[in-house]
């Protein structure tokens, strides 16, 4: 199994931490979105939709990081689980998941910000408004949410789908300095996650093409 992405990308890091949770090997493979290496002819052959990440797995190239996901539950049954076994927590892992994955990424990702800059003309200033702006309108109400079902460490039992759409967009979220401190149930899991090694190994500080990374 190798997967190509992007450090930085929260969709690479999705997949990088399913990957370490369900204890599949894989090899990683830099894909440098600075230098758009998705949309070279090569790479959009096999990934038509010029994203990242890139899974193969299994005889294919599979394209999108949340039927990835998915997929790799369904594919990898005996290992362990990122939804859990009752319906109505595997609703709610998804209602938390999507929400991140689906009102979050599209307005936050590379190519938005770089078009918010340019040709629109927009400052960085500008532009990490616009970033906290969303981030509020979709990670308030979670934090209402993970109140409302009393959470602990985790969503559930262990650390899941939820815990792997969420904590690539924590991290980007501070990279953003977006205030947290009235989210307690998001910081905590985001506490308790980073504490277990499978989340430890799949950070973006620690991959090969981050180039701060210390040896």
């Amino acid at each position: 199994m190798r997967l190509h992405g992007y450090y930085r990308s929260s969709t690479s890091y999705r997949l990088r931490i399913a990957l370490e949770l369900k204890e599949l090997a894989y090899e990683y493979v830099p894909v440098n979105l600075l230098s758009s290496e998705q949309k070279s002819e090569d790479y959009t052959a096999r990934n038509p939709f010029g994203s990242v990440p890139l899974l193969e797995a299994e005889g294919r190239d599979r394209a999108q990081s949340m039927a990835q996901l998915e997929w790799l539950d369904e594919a990898y049954p005996d290992a362990p689980r990122l939804l859990p076994a009752d319906i109505e927590q595997r609703f709610t892992a998804r209602e938390l998941a999507y929400a991140i994955a689906t009102e979050l990424h599209a307005p936050l990702n590379l190519p938005v910000l770089k078009y918010l800059k340019d040709p629109l003309g927009h400052s960085q200033d500008e532009v990490d408004t616009w970033y906290r702006h969303f981030l509020a309108r979709t990670l308030e109400p979670m934090e209402r949410r993970l109140a409302e079902l009393g959470t602990g460490d985790f969503l559930f039992d262990a650390p899941g789908l939820f815990e792997a759409v969420l904590l690539p967009q924590v991290y980007n979220a501070r990279r953003f300095a977006f205030d947290f401190a009235a989210m307690p149930h998001i910081e905590r899991i985001e506490v308790a996650c980073l504490a277990l090694p499978q989340f430890q190994r799949a950070h973006p500080d620690v991959q090969p093409d981050n180039p701060e990374r210390k040896d």
